[in-house]
């Protein structure tokens, strides 16, 4: 039987409503830290990721955690790996605790190439926030499926000097919570067993989007006044728990701030952010 061409999955979207309720933000908060938000409060950048869910049946599950491929996101071969790469965030107006919201979903790239681990698929997908009849964030996300190889763990960029820093201690406990209020079922990031016996990793993997959620807050807590216009950011390594890690940065130019995170003074993943005093 052949496999379903990946391509025809250019344009396929989906829309998921959600009241941003102030209880599951408490969930969040409770996870990533910071003040009890209310009702009409401003919701913290890329606290998006904990929403907005399509919460498939348990059947419906794939051997990695994974909703089954074929779905909403293109077919790339059972035996691949499937991680987050990467993404570009459009900040126009803070999502609301409490007011009902709507993410509009669509599959806007997917392509096959050629890396040092072999072959790789590349699926894009465009995501707008909207709220009150606006758009309040847009963002692409990179989704890579790579074919099972030892993951890259060492890192050979050297970390810049740094104008701000915090160190991060990705605990197992947090690693589980943050996969629970953002309903991400992959297992590298609990599942223990699964993680070094199957993919090869050395122990639990740090969530790529709570890392770049991490660098944000380190910005905003070293410039509270800054108010975000734009963020792009990618994984260069994984970061393996419960090692403890640095997210960091500094400024380039007036309004750009270059964000990372570090472990052993080499760099794990980079983040270029422009805003406005």
């Amino acid at each position: 039987m052949n496999q379903p061409d990946p391509a025809a999955w250019i344009g396929r979207g989906e829309t998921m409503a959600d009241a941003l309720d102030v209880t599951a933000v408490g969930r969040v908060t409770a996870t990533l830290g910071g003040p009890a938000l209310n009702i009409g409060d401003p919701l913290p950048p890329l606290w998006q990721w904990a929403f907005f869910i399509s919460a498939v049946p348990i059947d419906s599950v794939g051997p990695d955690g994974h909703p089954a491929r074929g779905g909403f996101l293109p077919p790339a071969g059972d035996d691949r790996n499937r991680m987050w790469a990467g993404g570009r965030v459009q900040f126009n107006t803070p999502l609301r605790v409490g007011v009902p919201a709507e993410r509009r979903s669509t599959v806007i790239d997917v392509k096959e190439k050629t890396g040092r681990t072999g072959s790789l698929m590349f699926v894009t997908v465009r995501h707008e926030y909207g709220q009150d009849g606006a758009i309040a964030i847009s963002e692409e996300q990179d989704i890579v499926y790579r074919q099972p190889s030892p993951p890259r763990l060492a890192g050979t960029e050297p970390a810049p000097a740094a104008a701000w820093r915090e160190t991060m201690h990705p605990t197992p406990v947090l690693l589980f919570r943050y996969s629970a209020v953002t309903f991400n079922g992959h297992r590298i990031h609990y599942d223990h067993p699964y993680v070094t016996q199957q993919e090869g990793y050395p122990g639990l993997v740090v969530h790529g989007p709570m890392i770049a959620t991490m660098m944000v807050a380190a910005f905003r807590r070293a410039h509270p006044d800054g108010k975000l216009s734009s963020l792009s950011y990618r994984g260069l390594r994984p970061l393996v728990a419960p090692t403890p890690f640095d997210v960091a940065g500094r400024m380039v130019e007036p309004g750009v701030a270059e964000l990372w995170a570090e472990q052993d003074g080499t760099l794990a993943h980079q983040a270029h952010l422009r805003f406005t005093a």
